[in-house]
């Protein structure tokens, strides 16, 4: 699919974004409609009925849906936008093709908008993306900097009635705030003046390639805020100007330090030592050292970005999280329901550990996203889960995702169960996930916490809120 320079203003310009419903192009939709574009798109979700109170929630920003049979795009003016998941001969593809119309990859034409705006702020990494984009975002909102902000997940801050899919914040202000992509590459497009690198490890590519992509975006950057506490990426900012670069670490010697780190179920708290000043308490309301190192990484991109370090500890105490992140659904029965974005070793064990810091046994629901990265994964997954798992606890695995599209089936479910079951934990291969649910919710009892896990499906929030329905039904 051909790129091309896409002006930084897209009022009254007209867009149709193929796959709209996607994790990454939502809030792009969301940013081009309050920045004056007229845009529309299709789903193959929306054409199979899932999820559809997401689509409702686009129809109400005043975009226009179509089913993905190319009728929607009915003119040569309109920018097709597609992401890399969308194949050359879905009917919208071939309509654009047919009529002439400019096309342009989703992270071609987000990273565009990106390098045009006053204050790019690009977060990367393999795990905390989100999460650090999120933070980023409140504390540039909640110190009246107005930023926009793109997002892959829904920040719990920015959600209310009438915005239930905040994956975006269109502001008026310099900064522009996004979490950046490795998986396809993209990330060599973005050229960011303040530029967080959470952490390398193995995800979507080998650890090779990662390591060229990430040192490269950092490289770019006026400012590069680097995690000592990842081998990896503490490598990688050694190549870097000492001026250029700030740190962070939790009980390291980093520009950005936590100390006496005190955890709780669903909040820790620590002390934060930075540029020589006293240390400063700070509480946050989302669970576990990682978003310790996660806070940490937001607050040196805050001050990067001009923010005193006072007001930016004092606005991360009021970041209430993103649904899907170790998201507490609500407890029946005694039983808490937990759900969760993990689905690469690195996220799995951060929530692991987390949960397994606190008493009670562990009921795993993991649907794996797709066929290629369980290939990519699996001795890695299954060193996860045999190490991170207790003896109690209990994982079940249905058939990874699939909506449809040409894929290889090298690697199943079934095999890494096979391997964490060799390597002395419990676990089941529940083909359908329906009632790899209900067999969780059977074997629950008080003091178990059930935890949904895994990625590009929004219907697992629906799973875990059905989950906890059964539990109550069971009185």
């Amino acid at each position: 699919m051909a790129n091309g320079n896409i002006h930084s203003s897209v009022g009254g310009r007209r867009f149709f974004l193929v796959g709209i419903g996607g994790s990454g192009m939502m809030p792009l939709a969301t940013i081009l409609r309050g920045r004056g574009g007229i845009v529309a798109g299709s789903d193959r979700g929306l054409d199979q009925g899932r999820v559809a109170a997401k689509f409702d929630a686009l129809r109400a920003r005043g975009i226009a849906l179509f089913p993905q049979d190319g009728s929607g795009i009915d003119s040569a003016e309109q920018v097709v936008v597609a992401s890399a998941a969308v194949e050359d001969d879905t009917p919208d593809i071939v309509a654009a093709q047919r009529l002439g119309c400019f096309r342009v990859s989703r992270a071609g034409l987000l990273s565009t908008l990106f390098n045009q705006s006053a204050l790019p702020i690009g977060v990367a990494g393999t795990s905390g993306k989100s999460t650090v984009t999120g933070m980023i975002g409140w504390i540039l909102h909640a110190t009246g900097r107005d930023p926009t902000v793109m997002n892959g997940a829904v920040m719990k801050n920015f959600a209310h009635p009438d915005a239930p899919f905040a994956s975006a914040l269109v502001g008026a202000g310099e900064a522009f705030v996004s979490e950046v992509d490795e998986s396809d590459g993209s990330i060599a497009h973005y050229r960011p003046r303040i530029a967080v690198l959470n952490n390398v490890s193995l995800d979507h590519k080998a650890l090779d390639e990662l390591r060229g992509l990430f040192a490269g975006f950092i490289a770019r950057a006026e400012t590069a805020i680097v995690n000592l506490d990842n081998d990896e990426a503490a490598a990688l900012a050694q190549a870097l100007p000492r001026a250029r670069l700030a740190t962070f670490g939790l009980g390291r010697d980093a520009d950005f330090a936590a100390q006496a780190i005190r955890e709780a179920p669903f909040s820790v708290a620590f002390d934060l030592v930075a540029g020589g000043n006293a240390a400063i308490p700070v509480t946050l309301r989302v669970p576990g050292r990682h978003n310790v190192a996660n806070a940490l990484a937001a607050i040196a991109a805050a001050v990067a970005a001009g923010v005193p370090l006072a007001e930016a500890a004092r606005a991360i105490a009021g970041f209430t999280g993103l649904r899907r992140r170790f998201d507490h659904v609500g407890d029946a029965g005694g039983v808490a329901v937990i759900d969760d974005f993990g689905h690469n070793p690195d996220k799995i064990a951060a929530t692991l550990d987390t949960l397994h810091a606190f008493p009670g046994r562990l009921l795993v629901l993991f649907q794996p996203h797709g066929f290629g990265p369980l290939k990519v994964m699996r001795r890695e997954l299954v060193d996860t889960f045999a190490t991170r798992l207790a003896a109690d606890d209990v994982l079940v695995l249905p058939d990874p995702v699939y909506h449809g599209g040409t894929v290889a089936r090298e690697v199943g479910s079934a095999d890494i169960v096979a391997d964490v079951t060799a390597a002395g934990r419990s676990a089941l291969h529940v083909p359908d996930r329906g009632a790899a649910a209900a067999r969780l919710v059977a074997m629950a009892r008080p003091g178990d916490r059930i935890v949904v896990m895994g990625a590009r499906d929004d219907s697992l929030s629906l799973l875990a809120a059905d989950m906890l329905a059964q539990l109550a039904a069971r009185g």
